[in-house]
């Protein structure tokens, strides 16, 4: 597994990977803030915050293809989300707003997280002085994320090795089965993880 399949373009070198992290993180929490405030029939505030989105995307030389596909992945969220207010009141025109912001609140995340690094972000968040127990967390989340990541794909070699078929029905049944290993190992491994960091006076 890629060491940055998380944010792969994170050290592109671009105008935007060279602002402060603290310029940046307060730029895009400024920017989700006010597309969140900003009511779902003023279209006109969301298409500026996108043409924004489109410069800064520009800037920070991260191919288009890879954005699209990034928000694409983590689209049925947003859908589920903008689906709730489909039966209120003028809820076609209320589905389209919250569809735009959230998507648009999306895109501007994973810009962010593809040209900031974590690092710099967990120490802006310790300047800020963030609870030092949510610092620890996401930091230990980040980092479990590519152990889990190198579990699966081993897991998945593993059982595509023993599985010849191309059956769906026999693919879909491998899935659900690395699935629930992979969460069962997940737990012996969290368990263990705590173990050692408490033996060395973590608390």
């Amino acid at each position: 597994m890629s060491p940055r399949f998380l944010d792969p373009y994170v050290h592109t070198n671009s105008p935007i990977r060279r602002l402060p992290a603290s310029v940046k993180i307060g730029a895009a929490f400024a920017g989700v803030v006010a597309l969140v405030l900003t009511p779902v029939t003023q279209l006109s505030v969301m298409a500026v915050w996108a043409a924004v989105v489109v410069l800064v995307a520009a800037a920070s030389r991260i191919p288009p293809a890879f954005l699209i596909r990034r928000t694409l992945l983590l689209e049925p969220f947003v859908l589920g989300v903008a689906l709730l207010a489909w039966f209120q009141p003028d809820g076609r025109q209320i589905f389209l707003g919250v569809l735009i912001k959230s998507t648009l609140c999306l895109t501007t995340t994973i810009l962010l997280a593809n040209t900031t690094p974590f690092g710099d972000m967990l120490r802006v968040m310790r300047r800020l002085h963030v609870p030092p127990l949510l610092v620890t967390t996401l930091a230990l989340m980040n980092r479990y994320l590519y152990v889990l990541a190198d579990e699966a794909a081993r897991m998945q070699r593993a059982r595509s090795a023993r599985t010849f078929t191309t059956r769906s029905a026999s693919l879909w049944n491998s899935m659900a089965s690395v699935i629930g290993i992979l969460f069962v190992r997940a737990s012996e491994r969290a368990e263990r993880i705590h173990a050692a960091m408490c033996a060395r006076g973590w608390k």
